[in-house]
């Protein structure tokens, strides 16, 4: 009995380790990683390898799409001890199958071409301004209604900090300018005003008497309001046959609220860097940059994403480290390894720096944090401490493709931040890496 055991301990062992070996073998691991589905570009060639010791039947559902080994026929014979060729011609989806045999099912691949698409990669540094799509609440202060009340009309009517007010009385608003005269009109016609504000994506209809403010001799709703913001970030990339750019890299709040200011209109224009307050552990540093040639717009903003900003830009912007459009990466094409940032650090100069991507995150769908890096550039370094406020946006470029944009610093370590996938920023910007999620959103 004694033996026995030993010899199913014995049996136990030998099995794992064969199993072990062959998880480790070269097929194996060619089979493990072989794809599934597999994203191209119109026009570019790719390989596969199996390195399994066996021929297979192969049939390709769309050979007008997609070649295998250069073969036009449907169905054919390959080598799988040599690499799989395959060359994209023209957008659409297909499948490849893989049968020994001809008979027993080995592996089927889910092809999907898109057009072929380049970018310029940006790195300038651009002056922001936005204008909110209605007048944004900040907050509330008193109006001395007598000399012994102190009310906030707004506040009692439950008006909250965030609140867009985007009509009153059912005139459109956008232009803080505009709103005395209406609240002056209403008080002394002793009415309320119909105030359509959205809150939480919802529209909802608040009235709101004004108060006369005897201090201030005029009408007062008791709420701080603000319609536009200015900053400065960094340009991610122009796409010249779309007309369209994309910045920053994540969305631009009200500073006060931290609410997502909601596009009305807006102009993207020329900036210079003037000094740079370093980054240190627990403290990000910034550029300190400031708007100018205003006269001279660069582009419009429609949309404001967590993602960035997006609109349409008329020719490419001056000052730019690589002029000539480069390819862009699928997100599954990012990995861990060595990349660069584009960004400026003085004046107007975009440079170039190196980076290591350190984690990469598996995404399907748009999510903000796709990607870990770390500033290694001995001169970033030593100029910026890491990564600062106003780098946002820094094109990622990794084997030369534009693989992504510089998101956000880690507080505790300014060396080391997160990147987004370049994929989602050009999804928002209208160019959808995708022709079944383009068919979809038709």
């Amino acid at each position: 009995m004694l033996g026995s055991n030993r010899k199913k301990r014995w049996f136990g062992l030998m099995l794992v380790f064969f199993v072990c070996m062959i998880c480790l073998s070269p097929p194996f691991q060619c089979f493990a990683t072989f794809p599934d589905h597999l994203r191209m570009f119109s026009g570019q060639d790719k390989q596969l390898s199996l390195e399994l010791p066996v021929n297979a039947q192969v049939t390709v559902d769309h050979p007008e799409v997609l070649k295998v080994n250069g073969e036009a026929s449907r169905t054919f014979r390959v080598d799988l001890q040599q690499p799989i060729s395959l060359q994209s011609y023209q957008s659409g989806a297909t499948k490849i199958r893989l049968k020994l045999f001809g008979a027993i099912p080995l592996k089927t691949v889910s092809v999907n071409v898109v057009p072929d698409l380049q970018v310029i990669p940006g790195g300038q540094t651009i002056g922001v301004k936005i204008k909110s799509a209605g007048v944004l609440v900040v907050g509330h202060h008193l109006v001395n209604a007598d000399t012994n009340k102190r009310i906030s009309p707004g506040e009692e009517a439950n008006i909250q900090t965030g609140d867009l007010i985007v009509k009153i009385d059912g005139h459109k608003l956008n232009d803080v300018n505009k709103v005395a005269d209406l609240v002056n009109k209403a008080g002394e016609e002793n009415r309320p005003l119909n105030l359509t504000i959205v809150r939480d994506k919802q529209e909802l209809q608040v009235p709101l008497t004004p108060v006369y403010d005897k201090n201030d001799k005029s009408y007062r709703l008791g709420l701080y309001i603000r319609d536009s913001a200015a900053g400065v970030g960094t340009l991610t990339f122009y796409a010249p046959d779309q007309g369209v750019y994309g910045a920053l890299g994540h969305i631009i709040t009200d500073m006060d609220t931290q609410t997502p200011i909601v596009v009305g209109e807006g102009q993207v224009v020329h900036s210079n860097v003037t000094s740079i307050a370093k980054s240190h552990n627990g403290e990000p540093g910034e550029k300190h940059a400031q708007i100018f040639r205003e006269s001279k717009v660069l582009g419009n903003i429609e949309k404001n994403t967590p993602f960035g900003i997006f609109g349409k830009m008329n020719a490419l912007p001056e000052f730019g480290l690589n002029n000539t459009p480069i390819p862009v990466a699928f997100a599954e094409e990012v990995h861990e390894g060595p990349a660069e940032i584009y960004t400026v650090v003085g004046g107007q100069k975009v440079e170039k720096f190196d980076i290591q991507i350190t984690h990469v995150s598996k995404q399907e769908s748009p999510a903000t944090k796709g990607m870990v890096i770390k500033i290694t550039d001995p001169r970033l370094l030593e100029k910026t401490g890491g990564i600062i406020q106003g780098m946002s946006g820094s094109p990622i470029i990794q084997n030369g493709k534009l693989a992504g944009a510089v998101t956000h610093v880690f507080v505790n370590d300014p060396t080391s931040g997160y990147g987004c996938f370049i994929e989602w920023m050009l999804r928002d910007s209208g160019i959808i890496l995708d022709s079944r999620a383009e068919s979809k959103a038709s």
